[in-house]
């Protein structure tokens, strides 16, 4: 297999709004199974009272609906500052999908409408939301904004990124996880979404830029996305392959029932050393599968929004 082919070169989406707005109209149908029951078209209207509030806006009617005190939030309150980070590098591009849809997706496809969703929710509770996009440069800025024009300006972004056929081979993440950290001047709850495949560098300067996105106060939400059944359980063929590397272009000729323990036993141990970082810094570390739902981002964008606000 040649992973240099995975590189789609069709357009992941025809239409990532009406894309985003289905994976949240389906997460919020759904959302009587899970604790957010206040959740809903008017939750940008509420959030939940905490004891020892003013009891003066509490909505009694939701409550008799929901067993559960919410009150009432009004436009001139702080919201949520929210800052979405994308790597989009080649390595993002895996696994080759022919037909991408909402339901058959490679990497950077998952996150491209992951974060358009969250956008969607985040419009919804009148949150403002910044994007950083990256690969072999820092190519793309934009401050945390509340408004529509905003909005639809990062969606235009997102959909663009969605049309590349032409990825940059290699990245730098610790490079410009620095330098996005020096941007986000307000504290903000962040989102990283990457692969965290990089070459020829020592892991402890990329645990030094996650560190970093620390520094102002933030809270970090690194969602690691990866293809499971071939990139953690390197589920293939009994074929002989050849494995290229996008990002360097080395090749390796191999079975891959040969190697797949120790390559198990290798990438478990990468992880393990991750989520302990991660832990040592206080970031939520979230894995991801692409062949899963975009309820797991959902339902934890919900849980940190709660505890940040």
């Amino acid at each position: 297999m040649n992973l240099q082919s995975e590189l789609n070169k069709a357009p992941l989406f025809q239409n990532l709004e009406l894309l985003a707005n289905q994976v949240v109209e389906g997460f919020i149908s759904g959302i009587h199974k899970s604790p957010f029951h206040g959740f809903s078209a008017e939750f940008a209207e509420h959030k939940i009272y905490n004891v020892g509030e003013s009891t003066k806006h509490i909505d009694w009617k939701l409550f008799a609906k929901t067993d559960k005190l919410y009150t009432k939030r009004y436009e001139e309150e702080t919201n949520l500052r929210c800052h979405m980070i994308l790597d989009n590098s080649a390595s993002m591009y895996y696994p080759q999908i022919k037909n991408l849809s909402i339901d058959n997706l490679n990497k950077v496809g998952f996150s491209v409408l992951a974060i358009a969703a969250l956008m969607n929710v985040l419009k919804r509770q009148r949150d403002a939301v910044g994007l950083s996009v990256y690969s072999d440069g820092y190519h793309y800025y934009s401050p945390e904004k509340g408004s529509e024009r905003h909005r639809q300006m990062l969606m235009a972004k997102l959909s663009e990124i969605s049309l590349d056929a032409t990825p940059a081979q290699q990245t730098e993440t610790y490079t410009y996880l620095h330098q996005i950290a020096e941007k986000i001047k307000r504290r903000s709850l962040i989102f990283l979404f990457t692969d965290m495949f990089q070459a020829n560098i020592d892991d402890g300067k990329l645990f030094d830029a996650l560190r970093h996105l620390k520094y102002n106060k933030h809270e970090v939400v690194l969602f690691h996305v990866l293809d499971k059944d071939t990139e953690l359980h390197f589920n293939f063929d009994h074929a002989p392959k050849r494995f290229f590397d996008v990002e360097t272009g080395e090749h390796i000729d191999l079975y891959s029932d040969a190697v797949k323990d120790a390559y198990e036993n290798s990438i478990e141990d990468q992880l393990e050393t991750l989520k302990l970082k991660c832990a040592q810094y206080k970031i939520k570390y979230v894995d991801i599968d692409v062949r899963a739902h975009f309820h797991r981002v959902l339902n934890t964008f919900m849980v940190e929004r709660q505890k940040f606000v």
